[in-house]
C-alpha cells in the first residue's frame, strides 16, 4: 500500500511538529481507545486533548485536534461496521520503507494499542487474554537496527513473517470492538 493511500503521509503532514511518540504509536493509542469508546463529537475535540494530556503528551495544535477528531470518526465507523471492519489497517509505513522501519512501526502501534485500551478501564473478555498477551509480545520485540537483512526490502522470509504479524495485529481491534458495549470518552476515569 502507498503512503498516500494508507494515510501515512497525511499523518506526517499534520503532526510534523509533534514529536512525543511515533505516529504509529499515536494511531495505536487512538485505535485502542476507539475499539471501546465512541468518537467524541466535533464540538468535543477538547476530550482528545484531555486524554493525551493525561498521558503527559505535548498539547496538540487546533489543526492537529481537528485531524485527530476526523480520523477518530472514520476509525469508529470502520471498527463498528460488520462489513468494513475487516478493512481496518494500523497506521504503518508502506512496503517502500525498510523492513526495520515497518517492524518498529508495528511494534510501536502494538504498544500504543495496549496503552489506549488500558486507559478505557475496560476488562478483557476471556477470548481476548491470549490476543493481548501475544500483542504484548509483539510490543516487546527486540529488533536489531544493525541487522542488514532488515535494512532494505530484499528479505523474502522477513517480509512473509512481517505480513503474518501485521495480519494478526490488524485483526485485534476488529475482534475487540465487535460485540462490545461502547463507552463515552467523556466518562473515562481520567
Amino acid at each position: 500500500m502507498d503512503d498516500y493511500l494508507s494515510g501515512w503521509q497525511d499523518w506526517h503532514e499534520n503532526f510534523a511538529d509533534w514529536q512525543d511518540i511515533s505516529l504509529s504509536e499515536l494511531h495505536g493509542i487512538l485505535t485502542g481507545v476507539l475499539s471501546v469508546c465512541d468518537a467524541p463529537k466535533a464540538s468535543e475535540q477538547q476530550l482528545w486533548q484531555m486524554l493525551f494530556s493525561e498521558l503527559s503528551f505535548t498539547e496538540f495544535e487546533p489543526s492537529m485536534l481537528e485531524f485527530l477528531a476526523e480520523e477518530a470518526e472514520d476509525l469508529v465507523a470502520t471498527l463498528t461496521d460488520d462489513e468494513d471492519s475487516y478493512q481496518f489497517m494500523p497506521l504503518l509505513p508502506d512496503d517502500e520503507h525498510a523492513l526495520y522501519e515497518r517492524l518498529m512501526a508495528l511494534k510501536n502501534w502494538a504498544n500504543g494499542f495496549l496503552t489506549g485500551f488500558g486507559v478505557t478501564d475496560s476488562g478483557l473478555r476471556p477470548e481476548e487474554n491470549v490476543l493481548f498477551n501475544d500483542l504484548a509480545k509483539i510490543g516487546a520485540l527486540r529488533i536489531d537496527e544493525f541487522d542488514e537483512s532488515l535494512q532494505g526490502n530484499n528479505n523474502p522470509e522477513g517480509e512473509i513473517e512481517y505480513m503474518e504479524l501485521l495480519e494478526f495485529v490488524r485483526m485485534i481491534p476488529v475482534s475487540v470492538a465487535g460485540g462490545r458495549v461502547r463507552k463515552s470518552l467523556a466518562k473515562l476515569p481520567l
